[in-house]
């Protein structure tokens, strides 16, 4: 039995608040979400595959790198051009691009980061620890804004981001 006092529960429909963090989580949460989970997720496979058909961290951190920057700007593109905001009430599309395209470079970068440790098995464990890292963050941010239960939070995350990464693996070492 869980305490109802600890439980986070969004302000009551037609409040201040309510209207306040509705404009919050399509403005900000919702574009930082979908950049962080493309980034972290959809860069995996590129860096897995050049890590492993390479065994060179030089080579892998500049396919991460460039898989990093051109997924956030691909990303920037998309939410900028999803829509004016203007029916949908999510606010400028330059704000969102840059909001969803910045969280996308970032998401790529963080397993990209520990491919500048020479030394590649290290640079792997790291990486992966860091993807680890990356998954639970998107789930906690899942659970605190979009209101979806921890447990499924991880699973949906968790599941994608390992098929993601096992591409990765598969196709660098074929």
């Amino acid at each position: 039995m869980t305490d109802a006092s600890t439980t986070p529960r969004p302000p009551d429909p037609g409040t201040p608040e309510s209207a306040e963090r509705r404009r919050f989580i399509l403005q900000v949460v919702q574009p930082g979400l979908a950049g962080l989970m493309d980034g972290s997720v959809s860069t995996l496979a590129p860096l897995f595959a050049a890590a492993f058909a390479t065994k060179d961290t030089g080579p892998t951190f500049k396919v991460g790198l460039a898989a990093a920057l051109g997924a956030g700007i691909s990303m920037a593109f998309a939410e900028a051009m999803s829509d004016d905001g203007k029916m949908s009430g999510r606010g400028s599309p330059i704000v969102r691009g840059l909001i969803c395209g910045g969280a996308t470079t970032v998401g790529g970068l963080g397993h990209t980061l520990p491919y500048l440790i020479n030394e590649f098995e290290l640079a792997t464990m790291v990486a992966v620890v860091v993807v680890l890292i990356e998954l639970l963050a998107i789930s906690i941010i899942r659970r605190r804004y979009m209101d979806t239960p921890i447990l499924k939070a991880l699973f949906g995350t968790m599941v994608g981001g390992l098929i993601v990464f096992g591409c990765g693996v598969l196709i660098g070492q074929s």
